[in-house]
């Protein structure tokens, strides 16, 4: 990360490239600039969108200068950030795999030339970085899918695919968290809510932070789906990477 880019974008926004590859190490460096900037509450910063290896820094003109905020900037990036990734925040998404909530898990399998239970085995083993957000609100592009279960998106994609439904399409796993079309290899359902505009804190997560899938029984789902409906249940957090 030796050949960080300060670049405009915009009449209203700075870009900072840290890198021209998607790895942990480059996206931590991305988190803790994130971290320090909230730290600091820079005037006139408006935004922060991480990306896989960019920061995109949107800013109101007549309260801070592009020269003013890429000197701060510039500052920033250098400073020793080690303790500010010290804590790794984790959280447990409850899923449950196969049957109606996982339509295509058989797939997944043959595909991997394994059961299904060691495809949920393998799938919820891992904690999954979080690099980005996009696509829809609250739809984490994730990183750490083992190599195994890489499995091509579908031929035709679903008109629809209901919000909570943990797929796989190519290389990357994630939750839909919204209803919407798509052709990722279904293989469960979570009961949570990852995003809800009425919530004061409308996304469940950021980019920096872990996923990490915790299998249940349809019993189990049914249980949380009602307390997700009747606003008592919350996910259980892990700081420090527990």
């Amino acid at each position: 990360m030796q050949n960080i880019r300060f670049l405009t974008a915009g009449d209203s926004s700075l870009l900072i490239e840290f890198g021209d590859e998607i790895s942990p190490e480059i996206n931590k460096k991305i988190t803790a600039t994130v971290q320090l900037m909230k730290a600091q509450q820079i005037e006139g910063v408006v935004d922060l969108i991480p990306a896989f290896c960019s920061l995109l820094i949107n800013y109101d003109p007549r309260i801070i200068t592009y020269e003013s905020l890429q000197k701060r900037m510039e500052h920033l990036v250098k400073l020793d950030v080690t303790a500010e990734q010290a804590s790794k925040k984790v959280i447990e998404i409850p899923v449950c795999y196969g049957g109606e909530y996982g339509p295509d898990i058989e797939n997944i399998a043959e595909h991997a030339g394994l059961s299904v239970e060691e495809v949920i085995k393998i799938h919820s083993s891992r904690d999954y970085l979080i690099y980005m957000l996009g696509f829809l609100p609250g739809f984490a592009y994730l990183g750490g899918l083992e190599e195994c279960l890489h499995t091509p998106r579908l031929a035709n994609p679903r008109i629809k695919i209901n919000a909570g439904s943990v797929g796989i399409g190519g290389s990357q796993t994630g939750i839909y968290p919204l209803d919407s079309p798509g052709g990722w290899q279904l293989l469960g359902m979570t009961p949570v809510t990852v995003y809800d505009p009425l919530r004061e804190v409308p996304i469940l997560y950021e980019a920096g932070e872990y996923i990490r899938f915790v299998p249940v029984d349809e019993a189990e789902y049914k249980r949380i789906k009602a307390e997700v409906e009747n606003g008592t249940y919350q996910c259980i957090v892990h700081e420090g990477g527990v």
